[in-house]
């Protein structure tokens, strides 16, 4: 009985395994497109933010709060933060690299350290797009997956 059970079982797999065969000599390597360079999903500023909150509450909240107030001479507030709204691209880079050393924020010095979170380009883009549309920031233009990229290190 277990030999009629497994029979179908392994001509099934003769089969493919020789369609797969036949498969791979009829086709060149040459004729196999390659990857598109921008994969990224297109979202709504709306869509990027739901997903940028989800990330928020997982990555950032411990240190900065629910609130996005931070925590008093330890980690900088982000609701209401001119570092955020007048530093860009070095927002960008501190939550993709990590941040270091002394910041001003709203006229006061921090000196801590943020550690990279090791988020893709997509989820860096919408926690920047979440934290920039809430507890009363507000921003022009939404930051892309592209825009993340370009930061280097």
């Amino acid at each position: 009985m277990s030999y009629l059970v497994t029979l179908p079982g392994i001509m099934l797999s003769t089969v493919l395994f020789l369609n797969l065969q036949d498969y791979s000599k009829s086709h060149e390597l040459s004729e196999y497109q390659p990857i598109k360079e921008n994969m990224f999903q297109v979202k709504t500023l709306e869509e990027s933010m739901v997903a940028g909150e989800e990330i928020y509450l997982d990555f950032c909240m411990q240190c900065h709060l629910a609130d996005g107030k931070g925590v008093p001479n330890a980690f900088p507030p982000l609701a209401g933060s001119d570092w955020l709204s007048s530093k860009r691209k070095e927002s960008i880079h501190a939550i993709k690299f990590g941040l270091n050393g002394e910041i001003k924020v709203n006229d006061v010095i921090y000196n801590s350290a943020m550690t990279p979170l090791g988020l893709e380009d997509e989820e860096i883009a919408d926690v920047m797009n979440y934290i920039m549309n809430s507890w009363g920031n507000t921003q022009e233009t939404m930051v892309t997956p592209e825009e993340v990229a370009a930061i280097k290190k």
